[in-house]
């Protein structure tokens, strides 16, 4: 992998009329500036605001889900995109403007020296920038302390949506990615199927538009349902692993 491979940015976008149009041009100014063979995606998840009229008027691809499918479905609508049109690279990063398009280059890097196959920008290494809500924050680090104990691997940030993957991993989220809250089910996923997982240091923002799936008062919901996907794709792969 080079910086002249083929990248492909998804950027779902739900009721996110006031910032999608950003996030665009701030990828554009960063593909021009770096040298990138970009394209951008952007993956309208059925937007009941102006959304969709706001990405038909920017210069990139889009996806129009009939249905709102969620963040899940989603993102595996544009990886299976990337797959079938042969990209190198595929990079999530998220509609509301909280991934700011001048740290893509640290995500794209362990890529490029091929030293991970996913890499994840985490916002809690150097611990910069905005850092979510306390209540996010102790279930992040649930997650951390469960994919330690399914996969013994140590992810910081593992509910971080802004995320690059090489042709490999692209040829296995296109067969299957989680529904509803992928992030912290893939990381255990990508564990058992032997890819290597790598985290970088980025600041993130605040979001510009949209409000978070994920408050306060759904949090212990949220968790729980989390870890049972977790706990079921753990299984599942392992018995397909001891087949």
């Amino acid at each position: 992998m080079t910086p002249q491979s083929r990248i492909l940015v998804i950027v779902p976008c739900y009721n996110e009329q006031g910032a999608i149009a950003n996030v665009v041009h701030e990828l554009m100014a960063v593909r021009d500036r770096e040298g990138y063979k970009l394209d951008i995606l952007v993956v309208n998840d059925c937007s009941t605001d102006n959304s969709l009229s706001i990405i038909r008027s920017l210069p990139c691809s889009y996806l129009n889900l009939p249905v709102n499918l969620g963040i899940g479905g989603a993102m595996h609508s544009g990886y299976r995109y990337a797959y079938q049109n042969g990209y190198d690279i595929a990079v999530q990063m998220d509609g509301d403007g909280q991934h700011p398009a001048n740290e893509l280059p640290t995500v794209l890097q362990p890529i490029f020296q091929q030293e991970a196959d996913v890499s994840i920008g985490s916002r809690f290494i150097s611990r910069e920038g905005f850092q979510s809500s306390f209540s996010r924050r102790l279930g992040i680090q649930y997650f951390r302390w469960l994919n330690q104990l399914l996969i013994g691997e140590t992810v910081h940030d593992s509910t971080s949506g802004f995320r690059a993957f090489n042709r490999r991993t692209i040829e296995i989220v296109n067969r299957y990615y989680p529904d509803e809250y992928p992030e912290p089910e893939s990381i255990v996923q990508f564990g058992l199927q032997g890819l290597r997982i790598r985290e970088v240091p980025v600041r993130m923002r605040n979001r510009a538009e949209g409000v978070s799936s994920i408050n306060t008062s759904r949090a212990l919901y949220y968790m729980l349902k989390v870890s049972l996907g977790i706990v079921f794709m753990y299984f599942r792969l392992n018995n397909k692993r001891h087949r």
